[in-house]
């Protein structure tokens, strides 16, 4: 059995493909307490098939020690060390300096959507990105 998962993983990692399938995933649904009746008493969870959470996390555990010259410093997440938190105290920051300075011109606050940046990739900008950076053409 741990040859046949060693065997499967190297395959597809050498390859660079992963058969059909193997990243389909079951969500299941937990309850939270004894006799459920509204789905907000449920946990989600998601069932992963074994061979591919063990290629995703090597995968990950190889490209983590690449993200911090990958990521722009003025990244603050996905980077160990470096928190998105961060961001939350800097705009407290910046509000709270702004509304000591009442009478001053040409302050101004954004509110951006991160929620929609992130659900989105571009697929085109993230093919060139990797491709510049040297990644070998099975992985883009």
């Amino acid at each position: 059995m741990e040859d046949d998962l060693v065997e499967e993983v190297l395959g597809a990692i050498n390859n660079a493909t992963i058969p059909m399938g193997w990243n389909d995933t079951t969500i299941v649904m937990i309850p939270k307490v004894d006799e459920p009746e509204k789905v907000t008493q449920f946990h989600p969870i998601s069932l992963c098939n074994v061979v591919y959470k063990v290629i995703s996390k090597m995968l990950a555990y190889r490209l983590k020690s690449m993200l911090p010259e990958i990521i722009s410093d003025s990244q603050s997440a996905f980077v160990p060390g470096r928190l998105i938190t961060d961001n939350i105290l800097l705009a407290y920051e910046c509000i709270h300096t702004m509304k000591k300075k009442k009478g001053s011109k040409g302050a101004c606050a954004i509110k951006l959507d991160m929620h929609k940046a992130y659900n989105r990739v571009e697929w085109v900008f993230l093919e060139k990105i990797m491709s510049r950076l040297g990644f070998d053409h099975r992985w883009i």
